[in-house]
């Protein structure tokens, strides 16, 4: 009771302590005041009442505010010290060249002898002795391989028994026919002799001197010998042909005996033609079996040094290779090497390996040093097509898009109604149709270029020259009139009077003009002109854009086609800058304004 009594007291005097503590505070601060203007002292607040927390809250959100300020005033100066420095756009230019280009296509291929001869075996056996090795030089008819002939060597014996066995059967037969024949001639006499003692008979019964029933005997006998001389004429036909049966089945012994011989002779394995081993496919004491398929037992190539490559052509740039055309290609075995090659053939088989459809294309070449192998992996080039002195642009000029930056609506319709698109229709007869005429009345521009090929190619005679312009001078204005035609129906239309031309063209030339006409059709087939934006950065470093058609390419710059009646030829020229991409190297950019730093 004492201890609880204890404790009360002592939480009944714990808030009086406090309260004195408080007036010590307060009677110090009032000691320590000092006056203001008015004769009036400032009394601080005392600390832990209500008035010290108001106090310190109100100290605090003026700090937060300040400090809002602070970081305010410094995100607005980042901001413009960021826009003062900002440069101008630096774009990356090349220009537009003048020079030779040319169009390639790239594939890969196996090195492979013009005639290579797989060298088989038609009989079973056991190889005996080899008389050919890798690399071994042959002759047509040389012997290389030798089965084991002992069994083909009894074959052949026993073929020849039945041969004899069948000749001596066919002389049974003949023996057989004789006797026959024999047997016909005394059954003959035994007829004539009946007819006659049935005669002599037939006159004594007349004249009563013997009885009529010794003429029915002789009449008897007569009809029984005629029928024995039919039994045997039969007998000797069956003799006939058994002779010729005995000559049949010799025929069939000498045949099985010229198999057998047939046989032993394929024995003997021979070079079918002049030539190197270049495989060797067996080895002495080996088993061959010849079933359905031959084995291989040899590869023979029958010349080194006139090969061949045979590449395999992409679906994709198979309508650019023709037979003719030039060719390099590279081996592994000779780095830092090219080979020279040209188009023999452009085989129309295809070859679908994982839904890639390709061609071969072979191209054969001259291996007089002997240095490339079969089997070698060549890598081809073969040139489709090539210029000389034409407008070319980088081909990353063409990848460049710029936002907002279109080009001018009359230059696109003013370059569209120079020249249709020619990918639409054949080079030779559209763009020869439509271009312009000059003063002088004769072809110009491309027409020009194709007529001066018809002359020298072709050697067209004046009077064929002739109806070509007039052909294409008919034509011009049908071209002209596509462009009022729907889009769906201009290409149909323009592929229709273009091959009317061709037709025309066609049928003036003569048998040995017309191959000549095709493969110059066909060239021209592969250049097709495409379309294409490029942007040309002014004087004022702000890039412009502009359609521009395009020709071929030889992956790293393209041709630009710029006919020489259109609008955009005194922009699109030698030496233009042309925009490449954004940053890096280009325009020197705007200069910075001076200033002093933020000190944050």
């Amino acid at each position: 009771m004492g201890a609880l009594c204890r404790g009360r007291r002592t939480q009944a005097t714990a808030p009086g302590r406090i309260d004195m503590a408080l007036e010590r505070n307060a009677a110090h601060a009032s000691r320590n005041a000092r006056p203001l203007h008015g004769g009036h002292t400032t009394e601080p607040p005392r600390r832990g009442s209500l008035t010290t927390i108001t106090y310190m809250n109100k100290l605090s959100w003026k700090l937060w505010v300040a400090a809002g300020a602070v970081v305010a005033a410094a995100a607005g100066g980042a901001w413009w010290w960021t826009q003062a420095r900002t440069p101008e756009v630096a774009w990356r230019t090349a220009k537009i060249e003048r020079g030779p280009l040319q169009a390639t296509v790239s594939a890969s291929g196996a090195v492979n002898p013009v005639t290579q001869v797989s060298v088989g075996t038609q009989v079973s056996g056991q190889i005996k002795e080899l008389h050919a090795d890798f690399n071994s030089e042959v002759k047509a008819g040389q012997l290389i391989a030798l089965i084991d002939p002992e069994t083909f060597e009894y074959r052949l014996r026993q073929s020849q028994a039945d041969v004899d066995a069948a000749q001596a059967a066919v002389l049974t037969a003949q023996a057989n026919a004789a006797a026959s024949r024999a047997a016909v001639s005394r059954v003959q006499v035994d007829l004539a002799e009946a007819k006659r003692d049935h005669e002599r008979k037939a006159m004594l019964v007349n004249r009563q001197f013997i009885a009529q029933s010794e003429a029915d005997k002789a009449r008897a006998l007569v009809d029984s010998t005629a029928e024995a001389l039919k039994s045997a004429q039969a007998q000797q036909a069956v003799t006939e042909a058994q002779i010729k049966t005995a000559q049949a089945n010799v025929k069939q012994r000498q045949a099985a005996l010229a198999q057998a011989r047939v046989d032993l002779a394929r024995t003997r394995i021979t070079s079918p033609v002049n030539g190197i081993v270049i495989k060797r496919a067996i080895e002495r004491g080996q088993t061959v079996a010849a079933s359905l398929q031959a084995p291989e037992l040899f590869v023979i190539a029958q010349n080194l040094r006139d090969m061949q490559v045979d590449a395999s052509i992409d679906e994709s740039d198979v309508g650019r290779i023709r037979t003719g055309q030039r060719a390099t290609f590279t081996v592994d075995a000779f780095p830092g090497q090219t080979f020279e090659g040209e188009v023999r053939q452009v085989r129309k088989a295809a070859q679908n390996v994982a839904n890639v459809v390709t061609y071969v294309a072979v191209i054969g070449f001259s291996n007089t040093a002997g240095r490339l192998l079969p089997g070698m992996t060549a890598n081809v080039r073969v040139v489709t097509d090539s210029r000389e002195g034409v407008l070319k642009v980088p081909n990353a000029a063409l990848r460049v898009r710029l936002a907002g930056v279109e080009p001018a609506a009359g230059a696109a319709s003013a370059a569209d109604a120079v020249r249709p698109r020619p990918a639409e229709g054949p080079p030779d007869a559209q763009s020869a149709a439509t271009q312009q005429q000059p003063a002088g009345g004769g072809p110009g521009g491309a027409a020009q270029e194709l007529r001066a090929r018809l002359r020298t190619e072709l050697k067209l005679t004046p009077a064929q020259l002739e109806q070509v312009d007039a052909i294409y001078a008919q034509a011009r204005p049908k071209f002209m009139q596509l462009r009022d035609l729907p889009a769906e129906e201009r290409s149909k239309a323009r592929e229709r009077i273009s091959a009317e031309v061709r037709a025309s063209i066609g049928a003036l030339l003569t048998p040995e003009q017309k191959p000549l006409y095709a493969a110059l059709q066909a060239e021209g087939a592969g250049r097709a002109v495409t379309r294409g934006r490029i942007h040309l950065l002014g004087e004022d470093n702000k890039p412009r854009a502009h359609n521009v058609r395009l020709g071929i390419t030889d992956g790293t710059s393209t041709e630009l086609v710029v006919p020489a009646n259109s609008p955009e030829a005194a922009v699109l020229k030698e030496g233009a800058l042309v925009v490449t991409g954004a940053g890096g190297t280009g325009t020197a950019p705007a200069a910075r304004p001076a200033g002093p730093r933020m000190p944050f």
